[in-house]
């Protein structure tokens, strides 16, 4: 029996705890306190459980079995070039509203449940971007998450949850088929030159370290029934990046535009307003874009 000093401990279900954002919410979310069990598709390392979100029977099991205070709901296909479209919404709009449908077949109800879906959504939206911009996406990747999104608000009136829109971030770890990364890994390396897409391009650029804390603190809110931007509110185009990693390292390399990385449905300027988010949590850390890019580079 618990001693009534004793702390209670709440346990979160995290989906796709091995990826690169959810190592950071997993170590987030533990430092808090909470007993975080992850999810993984394969075999499972310790503190871990299988689950094949895209079965509705296997989502049943294990949260009828782990009963879980809280479910941040993270795994997904997130690859805006992914090579099989099925695939995308497959994981993405089916095995979400997987996880939803058996909190209700198996008759529990987390505190809250987080599920993050995607900027882009917002498509080729201009200026500052809110949450009552329209939706306009213009890949299979933010189509899957628009059409989850809109599944998962028919849960609102029996589930507590909250739906995130993050832009980009970025922070060690994150794969070099991301642009930050592969920028950094020229520049460590040395290389001679790099090779990209469409150099005119901007986007809002965010800290790992800060999605995480976002997530939290959005669990232990009152908030739910609603969607968030997070994000930092600065766009950044792919110039600026060349030359922070540039400065933070003391190399130069000539930037070569692939046309093979230019996209035809590529997502011109993405910055996003995040007035919503500090509404509802304030004090989030505000970490630059050049910080972070120093912490990728501290252990390169």
């Amino acid at each position: 029996m618990r001693h009534p000093s004793e702390p209670v401990i709440h346990r979160v279900l995290l989906t796709g705890a091995s990826g690169f954002t959810g190592a950071y919410v997993r170590e987030e979310l533990a430092d808090a306190g909470y007993d975080v069990i992850g999810t993984t598709a394969g075999a499972p390392e310790p503190g871990e459980r299988t689950l094949d979100i895209t079965s509705l029977s296997d989502c049943r099991r294990l949260i009828g079995e782990l009963k879980p205070a809280f479910i941040v709901h993270l795994a997904a296909i997130s690859f805006v070039a992914h090579d099989d479209p099925l695939d995308l919404y497959n994981v993405n709009v089916i095995g979400t509203t997987n996880l939803l449908q058996a909190c209700v077949d198996v008759g529990h109800e987390p505190r809250k449940i987080l599920i993050a879906s995607s900027a882009n959504v917002y498509g080729n939206a201009e200026g500052v971007v809110d949450e009552a911009t329209a939706p306009a996406p213009v890949n299979h990747y933010a189509a899957s998450k628009l059409a989850m999104e809109h599944l998962v608000r028919t849960w609102f009136d029996r589930l507590p949850i909250v739906v995130t829109r993050p832009f980009n971030y970025t922070g060690r770890g994150q794969s070099e088929r991301f642009l930050v990364p592969k920028i950094v890994s020229h520049f460590v390396r040395r290389r001679p030159f790099i090779e990209l897409g469409n150099l005119d391009v901007a986007r809002d650029f965010s800290d790992v370290r800060m999605v995480s804390t976002a997530y939290r603190a959005l669990l232990e809110s009152p908030v739910a029934g609603e969607t968030l931007n997070v994000c930092s509110g600065t766009p950044r185009r792919l110039t600026d990046i060349v030359d922070i990693v540039r400065e933070a390292t003391g190399h130069d390399l000539e930037v070569r535009v692939n046309p093979a990385f230019v996209r035809q449905n590529e997502v011109k300027v993405l910055v996003g307003s995040a007035e919503r988010l500090n509404r509802v949590v304030p004090e989030m850390p505000a970490i630059g874009l050049e910080d972070t890019i120093d912490w990728m580079l501290a252990l390169a």
